[in-house]
This record gives structure tokens, C-alpha cells and sequence, in this order.
């Protein structure tokens, strides 16, 4: 892992940096579709390894979990599931007990709902169903495309989960000026605290007008 890139997810975790910072400090961007809280309060920061379920099959998943390290966030893209869950508890425990990722996310749906809410695990999906893919091996040539740019896009970037959804910093966001601009939004988060709390300005005064800086 490149140093920035360490410095970039120690930063967030440490400072517990909002998914709502780190998307103002991509520009208000950044967020990743269809995937929100399973289980509330939930924090997480990783670098991303990405997979995929194709043609209403989680073969590929089971592939791609094996390769998982310690503190990745695992993304499964579901690419023509057709509403079908992609994992279940099984598979969830097996990622997030075994294999140590700091969460799952997905943009499809998972099943066993009652397990894994009652196991709080880190998940962020796009609802839950009863109805699973099937456990086949499937043709992926015709979705190399799909996947080669899914991986382009995903796999070595950084996700911030928590109960707003999730936001993916870019690997051609994770530079020093990223790490710069989280710094001073931190910074800028204490100010406006400060200037509603204890200054009693108004919202308007203070983030509009920025009066701070006016005076001392």
C-alpha cells in the first residue's frame, strides 16, 4: 500500500472523517449507488478489493473472497443477479470473521437478514431478499469488459462507510492534496461548531458569509 494511501485511511479513521467530508472534499461526488446500512453506527475505511456476481451466480464471489487481506472493504458489483441475493450469512461470515475485511459492500442484495443484523456485521447493500443466486460456474468472457472496467474503476480505491451510505475516493484522488483538503475540512467542521455553539452566529453568517474570517 503507497504511504499516501495509508496516511489518507489512518486520517479518516482516526478523525472518524464523515462520509459527507470526504464526499465536500471530492467535490460532492464519489458516492457508490444502491448500497446503504444494513446495521446502524457502523464506521469503516478500507482499501477496496473488488469482485463481482454475474448471470444470477455468486460462484465468482466465493473466487474472489479467497484472495481478501486483512482490513480490505470487499465490494461485490452485481452484474445481471436480477434481484436475487448475492450472499448470505455464510459467505458474510467467512469475510468478515475469517478473512478479516472491514465490511462488505454491494449494489445487490443480500439474504438471511435475521443472521446478520442480529450478528451486526458491517454491511452496507441494496435491501435484502429471501431469493439467492445459485451456486454455478458461469461463462465470464462475455463480461470482460464489464468487469476489467469495474476493476479499472473500484479495486485499489478506498471506501468510507458509515450511516450516510458509501463514498469511493478514487485511486486518482488519493494524493497529498486529498489528504491536505481533509485536514482542513476537519478544521473547518470545528470552526462552524464553534462560530453556531458558543458564538451563537447564524448558519447563514457562518457558512455563507464565513464572518469568521473577518475577525479574530
Amino acid at each position: 500500500m503507497e504511504q499516501v494511501e495509508k496516511q489518507i485511511i489512518d486520517f479518516i479513521r482516526r478523525n472518524h472523517v464523515s462520509t459527507t467530508e470526504v464526499a465536500d472534499c471530492l467535490g460532492k461526488s464519489g458516492l457508490f449507488h444502491d448500497s446503504v446500512a444494513l446495521n446502524q453506527r457502523h464506521f469503516e475505511v478500507g482499501r477496496i478489493r473488488y469482485s463481482y456476481a454475474i448471470e444470477e451466480s455468486n460462484w465468482t464471489v466465493h473466487e474472489e473472497a479467497e484472495k481478501l487481506e486483512d482490513g480490505e472493504i470487499f465490494m461485490i458489483d452485481a452484474i445481471d443477479v436480477n434481484g436475487r441475493a448475492i450472499i448470505g450469512d455464510l459467505v458474510s461470515k467467512y469475510v468478515l470473521l475469517y478473512k478479516r475485511a472491514a465490511a462488505i459492500i454491494t449494489n445487490g442484495k443480500l439474504r438471511d437478514a435475521h443472521t446478520l443484523i442480529k450478528e451486526n456485521y458491517s454491511i452496507w447493500c441494496n435491501g435484502v431478499s429471501p431469493i439467492g443466486c445459485f451456486n454455478k460456474n458461469v461463462n465470464k468472457e462475455k463480461y470482460n469488459e464489464i468487469i476489467q472496467k469495474g476493476k479499472n474503476i473500484y479495486d485499489g480505491a478506498i471506501a468510507v462507510c458509515d450511516d450516510s451510505g458509501v463514498v469511493i475516493i478514487g485511486k486518482e484522488n488519493i494524493t497529498e492534496e486529498l489528504l491536505e483538503k481533509l485536514r482542513k475540512i476537519e478544521e473547518q467542521e470545528d470552526i462552524w461548531y464553534d462560530c453556531i455553539d458558543r458564538r451563537k452566529m447564524s448558519t447563514f453568517d457562518t457558512v455563507c458569509l464565513k464572518k469568521y474570517l473577518k475577525n479574530n
